[in-house]
């Protein structure tokens, strides 16, 4: 059985230093490169490039990686569903969300797992749709809630809630004050917005292109709180979820600039690979989501 080997392959390739996997696996340097050696003896071919100064992978070490993920992710969803008891929800999940989703809807989610499965620990992982699509794809992750479109073919995109957006600005903003705004009024206007990758970044620009809208400036921020508190201090609009803005709304900390005839919509979705339609902690996470939003769409 090449576990152990595939194993410290993977790890390897990740941290691409051997005294660092032998640390991280607890195994001596010279049995990490045994089990590199083995695997390059039972697949002919050269898996890394080393020198004293760098270790890179090869093209086909490129090709194993990807598979030895599946590999050893098939290994450990087969140990787990062998030593769980057949109605026990208990192990590990990871999830990763994306940065509306992750910090504003996750929180409710991961409430009703916990209570409905008290035994299941939790890692959740937040960043850009881009990042947890790849997360997902790369089985970093065992599920993945994204804001954004992937034309990834090696995940499975299931759409589960639809969310409004709003454009928002400081209180104290022109527009803000103005009983009727109209697609003309945003333009040369300056906006805050997320990183590229981001699915609220792809939104805003979908907006400015199909409406013909050309921008002062555009100031870009990896943190949706960031951009709440430069636009309450007037250093743009911005283009937000509802459940984003809601407190700040309440608060009276930013307003909601209603354009004539205009809403902003978009599905969130969940995603997975193949292989985690397996994962009992899975579909009991997919559970808790059809429970919480019963409306498919």
């Amino acid at each position: 059985m090449y576990y152990d080997a595939l194993k410290t392959f993977v790890t390897l390739a990740e941290v691409k230093n051997f005294t660092k996997t032998a640390e991280r696996l607890r195994m001596s340097q010279p049995s990490v490169s045994l089990h590199i050696k083995n695997l390059e003896k039972e697949f002919r071919t050269q898996l890394f490039i080393r020198s004293p100064k760098f270790l890179q992978i090869t093209p086909t070490g490129e090709l194993l990686y990807d598979r030895a993920k599946q590999i050893l992710t098939i290994y450990e969803q087969a140990r787990q569903q062998i030593l769980e008891h057949h109605t026990t929800i208990k192990g590990e999940l990871k999830i990763g969300a994306s940065f509306t989703i992750g910090e504003y809807i996750l929180p409710a989610l991961l409430y009703q797992l916990q209570k409905n499965h008290a035994e299941l620990e939790l890692q959740v992982l937040i960043g850009n749709t881009e990042e947890i699509v790849s997360s997902v794809r790369n089985y970093k992750v065992d599920f993945g809630l994204i804001e954004g479109q992937t034309n990834e073919k090696e995940v499975s995109v299931h759409p589960f809630m639809k969310d409004e957006l709003f454009i928002v600005s400081s209180p104290n903003h022109p527009l803000a004050s103005k009983e009727s705004v109209t697609m003309d009024d945003l333009q040369n206007q300056a906006w805050v917005s997320r990183e590229a990758g981001s699915g609220t970044r792809d939104y805003l620009n979908h907006v400015i292109r199909s409406n013909g809208l050309k921008t002062k400036s555009l100031l870009t921020i990896s943190s949706n709180q960031g951009i709440k508190e430069s636009v309450i201090h007037g250093l743009g609009l911005s283009l937000l979820s509802k459940s984003v803005i809601e407190r700040d709304l309440q608060s009276g900390n930013l307003s909601i600039i209603k354009i004539d005839q205009h809403s902003f919509h978009r599905k969130l979705s969940y995603i997975f690979a193949p292989l985690a339609q397996e994962n009992k902690n899975v579909s009991a996470f997919l559970q808790v989501i059809h429970q919480a939003y019963p409306s498919a769409i």
